[in-house]
């Protein structure tokens, strides 16, 4: 087999591949809301408030809770990282959205990752996150300020007993990945012309 037939196949593959990857890549909203109401009968719908409303999850008594954010930072991350707000209302049953911000006051650029926890642990598997800048890692650079909004629905389903809930993130240096970008940085600087 020649050489140019073996590189023409191996590009044809990439090809493929980038395609696939890409196809899956626009297909993972929709197959993510098929299966919230398909799996889980779970339906979103604009409310008249403007929040979103969770059609599965009925909030018919109306139930209220307390949502409080706490916010902290290892002792090996040099960052900034508080809730916008302490506590808000919630009604229970309906899409709402807090906002925490970072800021690096370091003088290197570092990343961090969120790790979260729900208090009371009873409280864990009723609050639902569905999008949180703890999915992901967070690469600030020097002096970098961000905000980092979460977006939550807490379970009507949540035990009586509880009426207050904390979210609860600890941020922590990834020192992996900060010595990744650190690598590439300094790559894409000696391949600069």
């Amino acid at each position: 087999m020649s050489s140019k037939a073996s590189h023409g196949r191996t590009f044809k593959a990439i090809i493929l591949v980038a395609l696939g990857s890409f196809v899956f890549a626009f297909s993972l909203v929709p197959l993510y809301r098929i299966a919230c109401e398909k799996i889980f009968g779970i339906t979103f719908e604009q409310g008249p408030t403007g929040q979103r409303l969770v059609g599965a999850m009925d909030s018919v008594e109306e139930r209220w809770v307390t949502v409080q954010f706490d916010s902290t930072v290892n002792s090996a991350l040099p960052w900034e990282f508080d809730a916008d707000q302490f506590e808000m209302r919630v009604r229970v049953g309906e899409l709402m959205e807090a906002t925490y911000h970072a800021r690096n006051v370091s003088e290197r650029a570092i990343v961090g990752q969120a790790v979260p926890s729900v208090a009371p642990s009873s409280a864990s598997a009723y609050f639902a996150k569905t999008e949180c800048f703890c999915f992901t890692e967070q690469l600030l650079n020097p002096g970098e300020e961000r905000e980092m909004p979460v977006r939550f629905i807490v379970d009507p389903n949540l035990p009586a007993h509880v009426n207050t809930v904390t979210l609860s993130y600890t941020f922590f240096n990834n020192e992996h990945a900060t010595a990744r970008h650190a690598s590439q940085a300094a790559k894409s600087i000696h391949s600069a012309p």
